[in-house]
């Protein structure tokens, strides 16, 4: 698919901050790409595209993978897509505000892999916590500011 200018892709599954993106996207002029399986019904509004892939497990990795251009916005929780989109130069944002960057990236994809490990030997890790409101303000106020210094890019 040919496209002109920057996107905000969202791995849009498990995305709790989905109408927020929307809503900050339409603000400042931005399109939203919404990515997410057939498992997930989302219905497009403007300023949003919805996307629907297979159920399978990386789906919805690839189709943003092979999407994302440097300049983008994208919005995941997936640290292996986030290191994917750092690669490509895009700004990575967690869905609680945090900034993916390539000097987070690596202790994150190893503390995933050490966690992973403990769970194949038997041992317990700890999931997320909740997702509070102060998280949702979070990352509203991190992809306002996001955008807006991408405002100023954009006019030059």
């Amino acid at each position: 698919m040919n496209r002109e200018g920057r996107i905000i892709l969202v791995d849009a599954d498990a995305c709790p901050v989905k109408a927020e993106i929307a809503s900050a996207g339409r603000a400042c002029g931005v399109p939203v790409w919404m990515v997410a399986s057939y498992d997930h019904r989302l219905q497009p509004e403007a300023g949003v595209t919805v996307f629907q892939v297979d159920r399978s497990d990386q789906s919805v990795d690839l189709y943003i993978a092979n999407r994302v251009q440097a300049g983008d916005v994208l919005v995941t929780q997936d640290f292996g897509l986030a290191a994917i989109g750092i690669g490509k130069r895009a700004i990575v944002l967690s869905n609680r505000g945090q900034i993916y960057t390539n000097g987070n990236i690596d202790f994150l994809l190893e503390r995933r892999n050490e966690q992973m490990r403990k769970r194949r030997g038997g041992g317990r890790t700890k999931g997320p916590r909740a997702f509070t409101e102060e998280d949702r303000q979070h990352f509203l106020q991190t992809l306002t500011k996001v955008l807006s210094d991408k405002q100023e890019i954009f006019v030059t």
